[in-house]
Formats: structure tokens, sequence, C-alpha cells
């Protein structure tokens, strides 16, 4: 570890993975600044994971719907005399109605959540990363991701974009010493499905297929901190994504490396 405290940004923090994210980085020893829309909510986490663990920990509210967010978030964090040392990008949403039902204005805001907001914050805090020779950045794509594509469904190709971007980024970043994963959970018991209308139609699927989200992150961090660019945590969801991906992803993720034309 470093002499002063690392800090880890956290989005979607107020439930689920992020939530869970935050009591393991904090245990771990960091400082946090959480970010979601619900700041009431971030409060009175904050102020439990700073009693348990003596850790900093600090609130920003943000939609990051909004195409300014990531920016006004940086901006907090840089008056709140702070470092993204760690991030993770785990805020997500989805719809649950067909592709030409859905208001433009939703469909715009998927996007921005879960594919620009992702690639801004990623963006803004690498160069300080590379900088200082030391990060750790965790993508949250999906199981999905390894799928067909779904109809009606953006999320399936959203996620793959995540996965695909954070392989080509740890390509690039790792000989600074920045590590960045994508994470991909399958079922994972939070509050994104109630929140997206479809609680009725998960609850139906068999409990095999269901982890904790504190099970999810502890694989995460493990694979984010060793270096490795994919996490498909558990062994049946690893079972299913290379089930549905004829060539598995270590070997995609090599064969990336020796075509890169901007390799010199």
């Amino acid at each position: 570890m470093s002499p002063t405290p690392r800090t880890a940004l956290v989005t979607g923090a107020s439930a689920g993975i992020g939530e869970a994210f935050a009591h393991l980085l904090a245990a771990e020893g960091l400082d946090l600044v959480l970010v979601a829309r619900r700041r009431e909510k971030l409060v009175a986490l904050a102020q439990t994971l700073s009693d348990r663990h003596g850790v900093r920990c600090e609130v920003v509210g943000a939609d990051l719907a909004d195409p300014d967010a990531p920016q006004a978030v940086m901006a907090s964090v840089a008056e709140l005399g702070l470092q993204v040392d760690v991030l993770v990008n785990n805020a997500g949403m989805s719809g649950n109605e067909t592709f030409a039902d859905t208001a433009w204005t939703s469909l715009a805001a998927e996007i921005q959540v879960m594919v620009t907001a992702v690639t801004e914050l990623a963006h803004l805090v690498v160069p300080g990363m590379k900088e200082r020779g030391w990060g750790r950045i965790v993508n949250v794509s999906s199981l999905a991701a390894f799928a067909p594509p779904g109809e009606s469904l953006l999320y399936t190709g959203i996620k793959s974009y995540v996965l695909d971007m954070s392989q080509a980024l740890d390509m690039e970043l790792k000989p600074h010493g920045v590590h960045v994963t994508a994470l991909c959970p399958g079922f994972t018991h939070s509050e994104f499905h109630e929140s997206m209308g479809s609680k009725d139609a998960a609850t139906r699927l068999p409990s095999v297929l269901w982890q904790q989200p504190e099970a999810v992150v502890r694989e995460a961090w493990a694979a984010a901190d060793s270096g490795r660019p994919v996490c498909v945590p558990g062994r049946l969801n690893k079972v299913i994504s290379h089930a549905m991906r004829p060539v598995p992803y270590r070997a995609q993720y090599l064969l990336g490396k020796k075509l890169n034309p901007f390799k010199h």
C-alpha cells in the first residue's frame, strides 16, 4: 500500500454490487467516494463504513444519465482534495419494454449511464493513475455480454461493449501499472430487477443461478488486483460463458494484443 490511503470511487454504490464493493474496499483500508442518485442512502452507508473501518468516506449525489455528471463528479473529487486510485463503474439500468415502444429519452439514458459515463469516467481517472504508476478499474459488464443479442434489448450490446472496451484498456494500461477488469456477473441478488420492473420474472429462475453480491465482489476484486482482464464469478457462470462463446475470452484477449494495429 502507498504511504497515504488510496481512494476508490464507486458508482451505483447505494445497493447491490456497488454497496458490496464499498464494504470490501473500506475493509481493505481504502478511502471512498460513493456516487449514486439516492444521496440520503449513501450518507447512511458512508457513516457506517467510516465508523466500522476508520476510513474517510465522502458522498457525491449524481445522476449519471446526465451528460454533465462525470465531469461534475470528478470536480467534486478534486474539491475534496482526493485522487481516484480505484474506479468501480457499477451504475446501471435496463429497459423492460420493446425498443420501438420505449421513449428515446429512456434509451439515451441507458446508453449514457452504461456506455458514455463508464468510458468518460475511465478517461478522466486514467491520466492520474498512469502518472502514479498504479490503478485499478472495474467495469461491471454482465454474463449477458457472452450471449447472442436479445430481442429488443440494448443491454446485451451495451454489456458486450463494456467487456471489449475493458480488455482493450487493460492491454494499453497494464504496462503502466493500471489493471482494468470487466466484471461479468450472472444473476445477483440486488434491487436491480425490482427497479427495472423484472422482479417477478427473476424470482422464477432456479436458485442455483443466483449469487450474493458479496461473493461476486470478492472474486472481482481478486481478479482486478491480480491483473485478470475478465472476471466471470461463480463456477456455473464460467461454464455458461464458455458454452455461449466458442472462442475462450482469454484466447480472444491474447489475439487482440497480437493484432493491435497501434503496436510499434
